[in-house]
């Protein structure tokens, strides 16, 4: 007979103790078992915890007399965000819980999304937030946390907090529950970035990568898909990067809405994964509607790629840009990379006849890098665009050369 799995509840059992104690019936009215966190400060808790919130202060660093003592808000959450983020953790490397979730406004928020990002993909994670129908961006980060909104504060148990608390509840479980196929054939993994306008061009590579017996994983290119590969090539689950679409580096120089932060192509370099490089849709630059687009770009060349997203043409001067980042990145590569460049056009909206069609601009670009890229580093342009057959075949070839010459461990990344 299966054992029930145990679902780890984080929450501060003061100031919302009864709707926790609730969750907690809830749960185990569905059949699993509860293991309750109590990241509470204030108040003494409604019911005993399996953590009392002295030990998730002091895996925080700080003792809770000290906490209630300074009567310090900010201070106190930062505490608790470290205990809760520790305690995880520790339940993980345990095997104690098969799911977590937790509930709250903006401080619980904060503890308990902290507590689930040190747990891996494909971990249950559920969290029930007032703020879960917003940019849930800096709680969620890199993982797959599930955000569920609240409705209603959690402040008390009505009409409408039941439903969502049971909902909850029974979402957590039937996740906890789930028992996800086991793929037994453990194929070596390969990151691939794509965008919209490069679709084409990444499923042809993705196909000949798959029919020499590697796994791709397709991020999109818009800050999280960016930010999650990096984080996954830095926790050693790839062999390989073919780095089509690095349009992200256009959002983060121009102040776009989809940049994946500074460290960016960084992690293959780092940890001397082979990569493939592509300058895919770096002519474009992301905002959402028109009116989101700041006055300094007014008098630029745009394109309405729908009602709620805007593309910018980026400049000659900011694809020189780009490619000084680039060979910054890629100069202190310790593994082996190739950068292709697609000359006819570096998306589906920057071939000759269509409205991003700068080639000066391009060549800006093409020339930077030329210029200042290591000379080992090869550099391969080809009379071809991006989703031309002939680019994007050559770019997995020139993948699967690299990764013949080199042996790299492959983990399997998803929670079974």
């Amino acid at each position: 007979m299966a054992i029930s799995p145990t679902i780890a509840i984080f929450g501060a059992l003061d100031t919302k103790g009864v709707e926790f104690a609730f969750l907690k019936s809830e749960i185990e009215k569905k059949g699993c078992r509860t293991f309750v966190v109590d990241t509470g400060v204030l108040g003494a808790p409604v019911f005993k915890p399996d953590i009392s919130r002295g030990e998730v202060a002091q895996a925080g660093g700080a003792k809770l007399t000290t906490l209630m003592e300074r009567n310090d808000r900010g201070e106190a959450i930062a505490v608790m965000t470290r205990g809760a983020a520790s305690i995880a953790r520790k339940l993980r490397t345990d095997g104690t819980c098969g799911g977590i979730i937790a509930m709250g406004g903006g401080a619980g928020t904060v503890i308990g999304t902290a507590a689930m990002r040190e747990l891996p993909v494909g971990f249950p994670k559920l969290m029930v937030s007032t703020v879960a129908s917003g940019d849930v961006g800096a709680y969620v980060g890199t993982s797959d946390i599930t955000m569920m909104p609240s409705i209603v504060d959690v402040a008390g148990l009505n009409r409408i907090s039941r439903v969502i608390i049971s909902n909850a509840a029974a979402a957590i479980c039937g996740m906890a529950s789930n028992v996800v196929p086991v793929c037994r054939e453990e194929k070596p993994l390969i990151a691939a970035t794509m965008f919209g306008n490069t679709t084409p061009a990444v499923d042809h590579a993705r196909h000949i990568l798959e029919e020499n017996g590697y796994e791709v994983l397709v991020f999109h290119a818009t800050g999280t898909g960016g930010k999650t590969m990096e984080a996954l090539i830095r926790d050693g689950y790839f062999a390989g990067v073919l780095d089509i679409t690095t349009t992200e580096w256009a959002d983060e120089l121009c102040g776009g809405v989809l940049g994946a932060g500074p460290d960016r192509l960084s992690a293959a370099a780092d940890s001397g994964v082979p990569q493939v490089v592509v300058p895919g849709c770096i002519d474009m630059c992301n905002f959402w509607a028109p009116k989101t687009v700041p006055d300094k770009y007014k008098e630029r060349i745009f394109y309405h790629w729908n009602p709620n997203v805007t593309l910018m043409r980026t400049t000659p001067e900011e694809n020189a840009r780009m490619a000084h980042i680039f060979v910054e990145k890629l100069n202190r590569a310790s593994g082996p990379v190739t950068v292709m460049i697609p000359v006819r056009g570096f998306s589906q909206l920057d071939l000759e006849g269509k409205p991003f069609f700068w080639p000066e601009a391009n060549q800006a670009f093409i020339d930077t890098l030329r210029a200042n890229l290591r000379k080992d580093i090869p550099l391969v342009e080809m009379d071809a665009d991006i989703n031309d057959p002939a680019f994007s075949g050559k770019s997995a070839e020139v993948l699967l050369t690299m990764l013949r010459k080199v042996s790299f461990p492959n983990k399997q990344p998803l929670q079974t």
